[in-house]
């Protein structure tokens, strides 16, 4: 049976929401935007944060979001995550909420009625079922996402280990991104979500204390391995206006052993609770928002083997255009896969004689299909003698000398000095 999630009389009786920017400050952006405004640096900034999310991903890249104590705003920031993973993301989205004692993400992903929970799905989870007989399971939240809820509001319900393993491992090959609402620490399935995830999200409030608890939690992190640190956030999130604690400081203080600070403003619309709706937020949110997701993104991709780390700079003018001349592809790659990045034009037409001088330059070694593309390394070689060199005499002659030739295969094209096969 579903359970709806507030009273008939609560539902009817909600305030308007709010926007999150006073109507001054929404005045006043809009005349900066006509007389002092950087198109071109807006447009930077949104196509840097989009790139690092909408990055491909090779198999099902969880993060996990929890804080060390409550009202930090840890489901406002999972929600947050989720809507903007639903937005820029193509492939499959899902919130998970493993914070089943009355968890506050289905509100704030818009959620009206709840009907099966992850305990109801763990008992019947196939590992044959499709992604269309799970949705069926499933809550749709806006942008095409996914909710799993953790319980039907009902006191006293507890997430064991055992449940919340067998609902991770099910459902994380059908999803590209997966965010979880854990429990406040030291819950035992929030230690092991922020163990067993490739990326962690801890949420403190931008005041003293907070910032003090949450470096007792990174040194815990820090000392069960060392490469949890450098796959953490630490998202400041203000509840009032006026913060406690200057940001820069906090982030230096938190930031020690690879872990990065991010600040998330204030916001009027967040602030008044209920579901989050995307067009009412402050743009100062909705940028930090897809700052968030973005470095959560990367560092949970970075952890992949064989992968390099996101590199935020935009491609050179040179590769652009490398790009935009190279020729389609024959098929379309499946979801989830990398897609390689084209490579330089190996050297002349079959019809033309090859350059007598230094010839273009030749194309990278094929990589595994699971890693990016790396550029081409330029290569300059020299030019054959006019007279044919002498052939290596034979190995079993009696009085020579075997031939070894170099073991490092030669991949050059035929056109740059390179082997005729």
């Amino acid at each position: 049976m579903s359970v709806p999630l507030l009273p008939p009389e609560l539902a009817d009786g909600q305030l308007r929401p709010r926007r999150g920017d006073p109507l001054a400050r929404r005045a006043g952006r809009a005349l900066r935007r006509v007389f002092a405004s950087s198109p071109a640096a807006e447009t930077a900034a949104v196509t840097q944060a989009a790139y690092a999310i909408q990055q491909p991903v090779t198999s099902g890249r969880q993060i996990a979001v929890s804080s060390i104590r409550g009202g930090a705003g840890k489901s406002t920031v999972a929600a947050l995550l989720a809507l903007t993973y639903a937005h820029y993301r193509s492939d499959p989205v899902l919130a998970v909420e493993a914070d089943p004692a009355l968890g506050t993400l289905p509100h704030r992903l818009g959620a009206r009625e709840v009907r099966w929970s992850g305990s109801d799905l763990a008992q019947i989870v196939d590992p044959s079922m499709l992604i269309t007989d799970l949705t069926g399971y499933l809550l749709p939240f806006a942008g095409g996402g996914w909710l799993l809820p953790g319980s039907q509001g009902s006191i006293g319900t507890r997430l064991d280990i055992d449940t919340y393993r067998v609902v991770m491992t099910s459902l994380r090959r059908h999803f590209a991104a997966t965010v979880v609402d854990c429990e406040t620490l030291p819950a035992e399935v929030a230690r092991t979500a922020l163990v067993t995830t490739q990326a962690r999200v801890l949420v403190t409030p931008a005041t003293p204390e907070g910032v003090a608890a949450t470096r007792s939690v990174l040194n815990w992190i820090g000392g069960l391995h060392p490469g949890l640190l450098p796959t953490t956030v630490v998202v400041l999130t203000h509840p009032s206006p006026d913060s406690g604690v200057e940001v820069r400081r906090a982030a230096e203080h938190l930031g020690a052993g690879g872990a990065a600070v991010l600040p998330l403003p204030y916001d009027r619309h967040l602030a008044a609770g209920g579901a989050i709706r995307t067009e009412l937020l402050g743009e100062r949110t909705r940028e930090a928002a897809a700052r968030i997701a973005a470095e959560a993104m990367d560092r949970a991709v970075s952890r992949e083997p064989g992968r390099r780390p996101h590199q935020p700079t935009p491609y050179p003018p040179a590769q652009a255009q490398a790009q935009a001349q190279a020729p389609a592809p024959q098929g379309r790659p499946s979801p989830g896969q990398p897609q390689p990045q084209p490579q330089p034009y190996p050297g002349p037409p079959a019809h033309q004689p090859p350059a007598p001088a230094a010839a273009p330059p030749y194309p990278a070694h094929p990589q595994n299909p699971g890693a990016p593309g790396l550029p081409a390394t330029p290569h300059t070689v020299t030019p054959a003698p006019s007279a044919p060199a002498p052939a290596p005499p034979a190995p079993d002659t009696p009085g020579t000398t075997a031939h070894h030739p170099d073991p490092r295969p030669d991949h050059r094209s035929p056109f740059d000095g390179g082997p005729i096969h």
